[in-house]
């Protein structure tokens, strides 16, 4: 089906007006089974407002993107959720193929050194998904973070990796378990479609990483 989509960057304040004028717009076609809900084929309801976000190339455009000049409310909060935001780097989250509207699973990798944990398998490292899925409602400003690593001989190599602020829809459960999670490992975002297979597991470690 048609779909209203970006095919360049709109900035966080640009007015649709001036986007469509530029060129930043057009109908694609998207498969029925991709198409976000409230997805636009036209821009004659966001006349006179401007993006509230930025908005990147091929994210479908959606009214909740877009605002009158001074609007309070910037994101769409499915019911039953909030708002918690997470600043990954580009392998971590789908380089830039997560946008608004994506769902994802978290996984994070941490490490367990207790004697309670209850899981022989999760002492010490280990990776392990957290949440099967959830909703991207945001994606902010792409900034440039310089990572410094050491190799055994010590010499240092410096990286520039670009990191990026994500916006997800959480119930508060979920969002207590990706802010503890966050603060005392890493998390890793994978990218669903509609037929992906995600159910919890007890996770990998150096002591099961290379069994079936």
């Amino acid at each position: 089906v048609k779909v209203l989509s970006a095919t360049n960057q709109i900035e966080a304040g640009e007015t649709i007006e001036a986007a469509q004028s530029a060129g930043k717009l057009d109908l694609v076609d998207v498969p029925r089974a991709n198409v976000l809900p409230g997805a636009l084929t036209s821009t004659d309801s966001l006349t006179g407002e401007i993006a509230l976000t930025t908005i990147y190339p091929g994210e479908q455009i959606l009214p909740g993107r877009f605002g009158v000049p001074g609007s309070r409310q910037s994101l769409t909060i499915p019911d039953g959720t909030m708002a918690i935001s997470i600043q990954l780097d580009d392998p971590n989250r789908v380089a830039g193929f997560v946008v608004p509207g994506s769902k994802v699973a978290i996984f994070d990798s941490t490490s367990d050194t207790s004697s309670d944990s209850g899981s022989t398998s999760n002492s010490g490292q280990f990776t392990r998904i957290l949440l099967p899925e959830v909703e991207v409602i945001g994606v902010g400003t792409t900034t440039i973070l310089n990572t410094t690593t050491t190799d055994p001989s010590g010499a240092q190599t410096t990286e520039q990796i670009p990191s990026t602020i994500l916006t997800l829809a959480l119930t508060q459960a979920q969002a207590e378990r990706v802010i503890f999670a966050k603060q005392n490992g890493t998390l890793s975002l994978g990218l669903l479609n509609d037929k992906s297979r995600v159910r919890p597991s007890s996770g990998v470690s150096s002591k099961n990483l290379f069994t079936s």
